[in-house]
């Protein structure tokens, strides 16, 4: 069992996922990494973006991008909900901003579950994977990214981070890799 061992599923929401290219193959993926983690012990968390009713804490004037997206789309920032189906013993954390530690309690939950090695997913690897990744490091935790399970609509700045940013602070493997060496 990986009871140290947590796999983050980040901003897999309606109104971001369309920065994935081949978006079903993409979620077939991650569920098929989801469930593997959990058949090992792996804690699976859920992390959304959402914010109060009138959105208070993203300012359209200000803040680039979350003031845009709630113009885009605004009904999912409210109720934030992932589009992989939660299971009893997932947590969901909801975050402020790009980095999943920024304005959430995931550092407080990672700690109370004593997990120190975390396993990370996501769109937009530019954003969210990029700032988690970063501010992870800083928090001491251990790092894996899984490269097929990030995506970026840019995939040159995607090869870039995997190949040339990551490996500074993380192990990048495929999810193929990851579910074949937890056993």
């Amino acid at each position: 069992m990986h009871s140290h061992t947590a796999l983050l599923v980040m901003d897999i929401q309606p109104a971001i996922i369309d920065n994935a290219q081949d978006k079903d193959a993409f979620l077939a993926r991650t569920e098929k990494a989801i469930a593997t983690a959990r058949s090992k012990g792996v804690r699976v968390i859920f992390v959304v973006v959402g914010f109060r009713e009138g959105y208070p804490e993203a300012p359209i004037a200000t803040n680039k991008v979350f003031g845009h997206l709630r113009e885009r789309n605004p009904s999912v920032m409210v109720h934030p909900q992932p589009l992989i189906e939660i299971q009893e013993h997932d947590i969901v954390v909801v975050k402020k901003r790009v980095s999943a530690f920024a304005g959430s309690d995931l550092d407080i939950i990672l700690r109370a579950q004593q997990i120190t090695d975390i396993v990370v997913t996501g769109i937009m690897t530019s954003g969210v994977v990029l700032s988690t990744v970063r501010e992870a490091a800083d928090k001491d935790y251990n790092i894996t990214v899984l490269s097929d399970l990030c995506a970026d609509p840019k995939p040159d700045v995607h090869q870039i981070l995997m190949e040339k940013v990551f490996p500074w602070q993380a192990e990048v493997t495929t999810s193929e890799e990851w579910m074949a060496s937890i056993g």
